[in-house]
């Protein structure tokens, strides 16, 4: 039976995910500040779920988390590093510190600390090995007006991606990324209502159902890892992303 660590896996693409696998038959350990809905998840999957409250931005709760998960199921073999937060659109002139230096610390910081412990103990268990899912983004490859801050965090996870891609080849680490434009969750609702364009126009987008996206997470982390898909794409189908400038 595989483990999987999730993170952000309280609501939105991270509980979709986390049911999905646990329903594949996989253990999961389930990353969060609020441990209520991972509790609820938990409950329902005694044998093979594990809820932990972990803030990603914190590397001694991140390294702690981690090795819980490890003495529970023994190892690590893939990690969806998933937890990421969307801060309000503005201009870079209006943006304060304080917000840009959060966004950081949650959308790149705590991807950077979460595949450090994986990659760390995918490297050492025995056999070695394993897979880590960055959670990037549409905005990693075209930006929304006013999405500096979170525009500027994804294109960084791209070169994570990259790079542990690269550095995990000895080790038996396979990294791959999986940019998602406007699976139907909370954080994406107000996309459903109206969305700033490119031309300066507000206008309804169109979503799709997070099963697609759970669906396509669990394809990537089941693959041998032989193989790997270093990017993948799921969008809906008729947003406005390809001619979105």
């Amino acid at each position: 039976m595989s483990a999987i660590v999730i993170t952000g896996a309280s609501a939105g693409i991270g509980r979709a995910c986390a049911e999905r696998f646990l329903t594949a038959g996989w253990q999961v350990t389930l990353l969060a500040r609020r441990t209520a809905p991972l509790d609820a998840i938990a409950a329902r999957h005694p044998d093979t779920a594990l809820a932990l409250a972990c803030d990603v931005t914190d590397a001694e709760q991140v390294e702690s988390a981690f090795s819980a998960s490890v003495q529970r199921f023994g190892r690590i073999d893939a990690l969806f590093n998933n937890a990421g937060m969307m801060p309000a659109g503005a201009l870079i002139d209006e943006i304060a510190l304080a917000d840009w230096q959060r966004a950081a610390d949650v959308n790149l910081t705590g991807m950077f600390l979460c595949a450090r412990a994986a990659f760390g103990r995918m490297r050492h268990q025995q056999p070695q090995g394993g897979r880590i899912i960055n959670n990037g983004s549409i905005a990693a490859v075209a930006p929304r007006p006013g999405s500096v801050v979170y525009t500027t965090t994804k294109h960084a996870i791209t070169g994570l991606t990259k790079t542990l891609s690269l550095d995990g080849r000895a080790f038996g680490i396979a990294c791959g990324q999986i940019d998602i434009g406007n699976a139907a969750t909370d954080m994406t609702a107000g996309i459903g209502n109206g969305a700033l364009q490119a031309d300066g126009s507000v206008k309804p987008e169109t979503r799709m159902d997070v099963a697609h996206v759970a669906d396509s997470v669990l394809h990537m982390a089941s693959l041998p890892l032989d193989a790997n898909i270093p990017f993948l794409t799921i969008t809906a189908t008729t947003m406005p992303w390809l001619g979105r400038g």
